[in-house]
């Protein structure tokens, strides 16, 4: 399983050591893998965008890399979540491909807009309408939008109610050129939806302030 990050050894030999096994590990790792996991760094993201690579899980794929980002404002998270590329070499029936994305979206909501019948479908079509949007090409969409409300009481009972959306969501990124997905425009795609849910304007065309990822290595054994 190809993970997110690698640990080092504090100690000069640890290190040396760890590094050759970096080393094979990478070059055991597919050569379209590698080139999606790079084409993430070309993305352009708004700056109220905090994101960053994490731990993928070990067990869904061969290959997994993961980011986790936040809608910053000041202080406050006004949405989080986490998108994982998954790479099976040998394609995925379920899938209909040998690459899949997977995503997990948190939003507090005001109690009066979560209670809205129709909230769930407009979450969804902010998912589909950002892919369409941006342009890439995917299929196979699958996926939850669940509701949460907290009401509190006794020695809590001073507390507004609260209220929760979470989007589960997974597609499969259509290949390209060297079967390799144009992983940049998923999670431009994505974000747009972080930035919907965060309750965020739409980003004008042009806008100075929309950059590209920080440049960052590429995926490396654990």
């Amino acid at each position: 399983m190809a993970a997110a990050q690698g640990r080092l050894s504090d100690d000069a030999g640890g290190e040396a050591r760890n590094d050759e096994a970096l080393r094979t590990e990478a070059d055991a790792t597919p050569l379209a893998f590698r080139t999606a996991v790079d084409a993430l760094g070309t993305a352009r993201l708004r700056p109220e965008i905090e994101i960053d690579p994490t731990k993928p899980p070990q067990r869904l794929a061969p290959f997994a890399y993961a980011l986790e980002a936040a809608v910053v404002d000041g202080d406050e998270d006004l949405a989080d979540g986490r998108l994982i590329l998954l790479h099976d070499p040998a394609g995925h029936e379920a899938w209909q491909g040998s690459f899949r994305l997977v995503t997990l979206v948190r939003a507090e909501l005001e109690p009066e807009i979560a209670a809205d019948p129709l909230f769930p479908d407009v979450c969804w079509s902010w998912l589909t309408g950002a892919l369409q949007a941006r342009g890439p090409s995917y299929g196979e969409p699958s996926g939850t939008v669940t509701r949460a409300s907290s009401h509190y009481f006794g020695g809590l009972s001073e507390r507004r109610p609260a209220s929760q959306i979470e989007i589960r969501a997974s597609w499969t990124p259509r290949e390209g050129l060297g079967g390799v997905p144009d992983t940049a425009s998923h999670l431009a795609a994505w974000c747009d939806l972080l930035s919907q849910i965060a309750g965020l304007p739409p980003a004008t065309p042009g806008d100075p302030s929309v950059v590209t990822l920080p440049q960052r290595r590429g995926p490396q054994p654990r």
